[in-house]
């Protein structure tokens, strides 16, 4: 797989082969892994009918490798966010044929943000079936600074989450469908981590309130996260904020951007609780995917 940005990278077994996948959750100790779409697969840059052929293929293919063993393996599907009446129509096929109970969606959608009105009916529609969203970054071209070193993904990816957040946050979206579930990628980006500046300007700055009233904080916790950020301390911070009951295990496999160990960096979390553990390690994810309390 090669983007336009110039970085590469191959196409694992892992990708499209549940047995290799299932070998793969065995060596990190997992049971049970969302089979997620990867970020490419969006194709958000084309035309309708482009769209839903490429979605309704990607999904068609994730049904395939989680009925290899349904016991093991969940399903997560892409839509064709930029076509909203076509992105509703395939939600709903996925919910009704194969009982997804996800989607995953780009933080942006070819530079749109998601908090957008046109946006809208597949987030009431996600939220009235009873599917969490799982909002991930989407590459759109060389952004400036970050040309070098892979920083489009070391620091883009984080920071696209944290536009995102503010702009759902601020643009009273979290307020006006209350049942929706937003999971994010990467521990939440940036967000969780410059909170406090967040709260402040929604203080002081005018700006920030003529769409809603709400304290940045308490919304902060309407999003769940993954557990994504490599580094224990950041994960104990991320409990301490948001409660382990919005944090789920997250891996990336089989990118190279994975962490290979999640349960191992899990347990160097400091202070860590078994009531906390037991929320990360399946609690919060089985009740996100309806099967849990």
């Amino acid at each position: 797989m090669v983007h336009d940005q110039g970085y590469a990278y191959p196409l694992f077994d892992e990708f499209s082969n549940p047995d290799t996948k299932l070998e793969a959750m065995d060596r990190k100790g997992i049971d049970v892994s969302v089979i997620s779409p990867a970020p490419p697969m969006f194709y958000y840059w084309a035309d309708a009918d482009l769209a839903l052929k490429v979605a309704q293929t990607v999904n068609d293919g994730v049904a395939d490798m989680v009925a290899a063993n349904p016991g093991r393996l969940r399903g997560m599907a892409t839509v064709p966010m930029q076509h909203p009446d076509a992105a509703v129509a395939e939600l709903e096929r996925v919910v009704r044929e194969y009982g997804f109970r996800a989607i995953e969606i780009g933080t942006s959608i070819e530079g749109a943000q998601l908090a957008e009105e046109r946006f809208r009916p597949v987030l009431r529609r996600a939220a009235e079936l009873g599917v969490f969203v799982f909002a991930h970054p989407y590459y759109v071209g060389l952004k400036a600074g970050l040309e070098c070193y892979y920083l489009t993904n070391l620091i883009g990816n984080p920071l696209d989450t944290a536009v995102a957040v503010a702009n759902l946050m601020f643009s009273g979206v979290l307020e006006e469908l209350p049942e929706l579930n937003i999971l994010l990628a990467h521990g939440g980006g940036f967000a969780p981590y410059q909170i406090g500046r967040l709260m402040h300007g929604h203080k002081v700055r005018s700006e920030t309130h003529a769409r809603t009233k709400s304290n940045p904080r308490d919304l902060l916790r309407r999003f769940y996260f993954d557990s994504l950020v490599f580094e224990p301390q950041a994960l104990r911070y991320l409990i301490d904020l948001v409660g382990a009951d919005r944090i789920a295990i997250g891996t990336d496999a089989p990118f190279d951007m994975a962490d290979n160990q999640p349960l191992e960096t899990l347990q160097a979390v400091p202070r860590l609780s078994h009531t906390e553990s037991h929320e990360i390690c399946c609690g919060t994810a089985l009740r996100l995917l309806g099967e849990g309390r």
